[in-house]
């Protein structure tokens, strides 16, 4: 009997997944454990291995199409075996009603069909789901496919076509890239954040001069009792974790106008990725020493980096670092992961002088940025709360006691 190859549900939140990219074809042999497919969800992308040796018997879904978790798509058994006959999967978007239009409204590739008839519009999922996003008007459209279907790349011809900017002297071009998947995600909650909550950002120069020699003196240590190398984001995340624990109003979230204050910091660690960025969560955050914290904040990294987080991974945050600091930014304005009150932009170290009493000294000033959820709190406690992350900074023995 065939073995089905499905639609895998990667996490709680998961409503629909994508097919990126097919690595086989039908009639191609595979064996157990091979990369066969790409796919993704809002917030996650990975392989799909074969379940088994065999033969590629039929390949149920497209290149681009997204189905829901569990719809089968893929066959695999013995050459020539029987697969269940199955309907075109279809996206949630196209779960609406079939539009019906009278064929002499449209062009017809077949030309015994009969004038007055109903016809529905013979349009692949995603060809669709494009033609939407260009607002294209689908009874317009020519098929090139099987019987006069209308495919992904009919729909592409046209939106190129389009493309050309007018009154521009050179008539240059763009290329236009539809929005999906992470992309997709991404630009949705950033949006719905700046437009759904009040948001404004406080900034703070800290003299870290200290917390980098204390760095410097104890990292040998950590690395070959505890395997594990100390970063000052570790020192950053950890001072955070402490003033969230004095400042509770910080650790909240503001949901339908009630603002909900929790007793553990579940620490969320942004991620960029090559296409797009994560946000995976540290639980209990508050229960974990230096060292541990540091760990867990390397693992999460490394799984989000191998594309083996799930969505659960990824829920449930109290408050956010962002560190751009490794692309020598200093201050900037991070977007509230909503629905939290905050969010910390962590910048790069800058090597300068400072007076220590009257004597000039080299030091160390690491910039901070502090956006926070005005509907929360006020600019006073949101300033507190940035001068506690200052303090235990600036005293970093503080940190590890």
């Amino acid at each position: 009997m065939a073995v089905e190859v499905v639609m895998p549900k990667l996490g709680m939140a998961m409503k629909e997944g994508i097919v990126t990219a097919w690595n086989i074809k039908t009639g191609d042999n595979v064996t157990k454990g091979e990369s066969i497919a790409s796919i993704n969800s809002e917030k996650i992308e990975m392989e799909i291995e074969s379940p088994a040796d065999g033969t590629v018997l039929d390949i149920a879904v497209g290149e681009d199409q997204g189905v829901p978790p569990g719809t089968v798509i893929c066959y695999i058994g013995k050459p020539h075996e029987a697969v269940p006959q199955h309907e075109e999967q279809s996206t949630s978007e196209d779960l609406a009603p079939k539009m019906e239009i009278s064929s002499k409204d449209i062009q017809h590739s077949e030309p015994y069909a009969k004038e007055g008839t109903k016809q529905r519009i013979n349009i692949s999922p995603v060809a669709r789901k494009i033609a939407k996003a260009e607002n294209l008007d689908i009874t317009k459209l020519v098929g090139t496919g099987p019987g006069g279907r209308i495919t992904k790349v009919d729909v592409l011809k046209v939106v190129e076509e389009k493309a050309t900017i007018p009154k521009v002297p050179e008539q240059e071009q763009s290329k236009q890239i539809l929005v999906t998947g992470m992309r997709k995600a991404i630009a949705s909650r950033m949006h719905a954040s700046l437009q759904n909550s009040a948001q404004l950002t406080l900034t703070m120069k800290v003299d870290v001069t200290d917390l980098v020699a204390l760095h410097k003196e104890v990292a040998d240590s950590v690395q070959k009792r505890y395997e594990n190398k100390l970063t000052i984001t570790d020192f950053v995340s950890r001072a955070v974790v402490l003033a969230l624990q004095e400042h509770k109003g910080m650790n909240s979230a503001y949901i339908d106008d009630t603002i909900h204050q929790f007793e553990h910091v579940h620490l969320g660690m942004a991620v960029a990725l090559d296409n797009g960025l994560v946000v995976p969560a540290i639980r209990f955050a508050n229960n974990l020493s230096l060292v541990q914290l540091s760990k867990e904040i390397k693992v999460t990294a490394s799984k989000a980096r191998e594309g083996s987080l799930s969505s659960d991974d990824m829920q449930g945050t109290t408050f956010t670092i962002s560190n751009l600091g490794a692309y020598g930014i200093e201050y900037f304005t991070p977007v509230l992961n909503t629905p939290e009150t905050g969010i910390l932009g962590v910048g790069t170290i800058e090597h300068v002088p400072v007076y220590r009493g009257e004597e000039l000294q080299k030091g160390s000033i690491l910039p901070l940025s502090l956006t926070f959820d005005h509907r929360v709190l006020d600019g006073a406690p949101a300033a507190v709360f940035l001068r506690t992350i200052k303090q235990y900074l600036e005293d970093p023995v503080t940190i590890l006691l």
